[in-house]
């Protein structure tokens, strides 16, 4: 099994392709009125207008209120150019923990206030063992 999908919703779909587009370097490959949807590798990341994806009617209604969160691995030599890239955006850096298994990962919030992660792989390495 792997994910397909992952949805985020912000009411300002514009601010948000603009904001992902900066920062993973990459353009949606669908946008329509209600959505704007991104090609990550085998994922896709899915952002929604909640207001008008629980209208929906093609497919079941969706949605959700207030922060989401979402994390993207990045390898660990590339992990310092994050934060450097992240500065030179004028993101601010919410949070910054090193893991017990030696995994890094930094926080801070899109235009629409869900949590962002950017870690490595360590921090999930222990999974292996469940």
């Amino acid at each position: 099994m792997r994910i397909a999908e992952v949805c985020l919703y912000g009411k300002d779909l514009k601010r948000m392709r603009e904001f992902y587009s900066m920062l993973l370097g990459v353009h949606p490959v669908v946008e329509e009125d209600r959505h704007v949807f991104f090609k990550l590798g085998e994922t896709m990341l899915l952002i929604f207008d909640p207001d008008k994806t629980l209208k929906s009617t093609d497919v079941p209604p969706h949605g959700c209120r207030g922060p989401s969160h979402i994390a993207f691995y990045t390898p660990e030599e590339e992990y310092d150019a994050w934060r450097r890239r992240l500065e030179a955006m004028g993101v601010e850096i919410e949070a910054e923990i090193t893991w017990p298994n030696g995994g890094r990962s930094l926080y801070f919030r899109d235009p629409e206030g869900n949590s962002v992660e950017i870690t490595t792989p360590k921090t999930w390495a222990w999974a292996d063992r469940l």
